[in-house]
Order: C-alpha cells, then structure tokens, then sequence
C-alpha cells in the first residue's frame, strides 16, 4: 500500500500570491491556500517502512512541521526550477538528527543545476564547519529505480521525462499511482505511465493554455483519454477556485489542497 501526502498544490507563485492576490480563489476556503508543490510517499509498516519526499518547495519546512515528519530516506527532485528545489536546506534538521546525508535522486540537469545553486549540500566548503546534507544518486534513464529505505524497506518507482516549457521535467509512476506535476504535454513513448491507474495526480495551472504547462481542458482531455480510476489536479493557479472546481469536474476528477491524503 502507498500512501501520499500532498504538501502543497500551488504554481510556482502559491496562492494568495505575495501581495495578497488570491485571483479566483475564495480567502475565506483554507482549501485555497496552496503552498508549492511538494509530495511525501509512504509505505510499508515497522522495519520495512520507507518515506519519501518529492521535491523541496520553498515552503518546505511548514510542509515538513505539519505533515509530522521527523526521518526521511529519500529524496527525489522532478527538476530544477526553484518552486521544486529551493527549500532544499529545510532538511538539515532532519540529517542532525538522523547523523546521516539523505539520498537525492535526480536526473543528471538536475544535479547540474543543484550544485551550481546549493554545492554547499553535497560537500563541505573550504573553511565550513558544517557537514554536507545530501547524498548524490542517479535516477534510472530507463525502467525502475529502487530507492533503499535505511531500515531495510524500499519503493520502486518508474521516472518519465516530460516536456516542461524549455526543459524536461520527470513524472513518476509508483505501482498504479502517477505523479505528473509539470507539463505542457504526454510524448507517445510515455503514454504507458499514464495507462491503468488507480490515481493520477497531474499539473492543471489555470483555465488559459500555457506555454510549459497544462491548461484545466488539456488535463482534462488526458484524463478522458488515459481514464484513470481517480484523478487529483495539482501547480494550481489563482484563478482555480477549490469550490468551483469541486462543483464542475467529472465525478471521478477533484482537486488538490494542502494536507490531502491519498491511498493506492
């Protein structure tokens, strides 16, 4: 069983953006305060249980403090742009306590662009006394990835590259769950990540096209064609409104908000 902790299922701005714009949303729905997207994967129980963070907002550490979250044995970046990486230093209290770097998996641009941004958390620096945080792993070009948890445990997941703007970002596939947050298209070769899921937590930044993203009818019309049992919209912008969209989608589609729980 996998169990998924949406941290936050706001775009790149969050919602109300700063300034005090909520756009669309209704101030008044706490479903509408949307932090930047972050996501916790969790299974198995005892000395087989394995936790896993996917990306680092810069929201990160409210995302970690009311999730409960005191150990993790993974890391895993879907790319570099900075709502998906530049929390990445709110781990450090989780290293001190757990006296060990955390294993960051990524792609070869992403730690590219890592090091350059943060070196700092993957080797000390001349003159510092504080030790590094993270391990560097490779995620799989092609097929699976196994993500060892310290205690023994381990999860499996598939990452596909999908076209993200002017860059490439990842999607994960976790048995039948898919994790899809940046997007502005499905390349044929990946069309099977998308094929019998239980869920499909996928990018829906606003109701106007985009150029590196999926508008609300695009994510729509792939989750019509790909027909997953259930379907969560998350990289939500202001003009989505929780309410409205509750009221308006098909009956198997419904939208992210912060805290979501999710079992598949």
């Amino acid at each position: 069983m996998l169990r998924v902790t949406i941290l936050g299922c706001g775009s790149s701005g969050g919602v109300p953006r700063v300034g005090g714009d909520w756009g669309n949303c209704d101030p008044r729905n706490p479903k509408n305060r949307r932090r930047r997207c972050s996501l916790l994967l969790e299974t198995g129980e005892g000395d087989q249980a394995v936790t896993v963070l996917v990306d680092t907002s810069p929201d990160l550490r409210e995302q970690l403090l009311d999730a409960k979250v005191r150990r993790l044995d993974a890391i895993v970046f879907t790319h570099p742009h900075a709502d998906h990486t530049h929390g990445v230093d709110d781990i450090r209290p989780l290293v001190i306590a757990g006296r060990a770097r955390i294993d960051a998996w990524m792609d070869e641009a992403t730690a590219g662009a890592l090091k350059r941004r943060f070196g700092y958390i993957f080797e000390t620096p001349t003159g510092s006394q504080y030790p590094p945080l993270l391990n560097e792993r490779r995620l799989a070009k092609d097929g699976p990835t196994i993500i060892p948890g310290k205690a023994g445990g381990q999860l499996s997941l598939t990452p596909y590259r999908l076209p993200h703007g002017d860059i490439e970002a990842l999607g994960l596939r976790i048995g039948d769950f898919a994790y899809a947050p940046d997007l502005n298209a499905i390349p044929t070769a990946v069309e099977p990540m998308f094929e019998n899921l239980d869920v499909l937590l996928i990018d829906a930044l606003r109701y106007r096209p985009h150029p590196s993203h999926f508008s609300l009818d695009e994510t729509l019309a792939a989750i019509a064609r790909f027909e997953p049992r259930r379907a969560v919209l998350t990289n939500m912008h202001t003009d989505l409104d929780y309410e409205t969209l509750v009221k308006t989608l098909p009956t198997n589609v419904v939208p992210a908000y912060d805290g979501m729980r999710l079992t598949v």
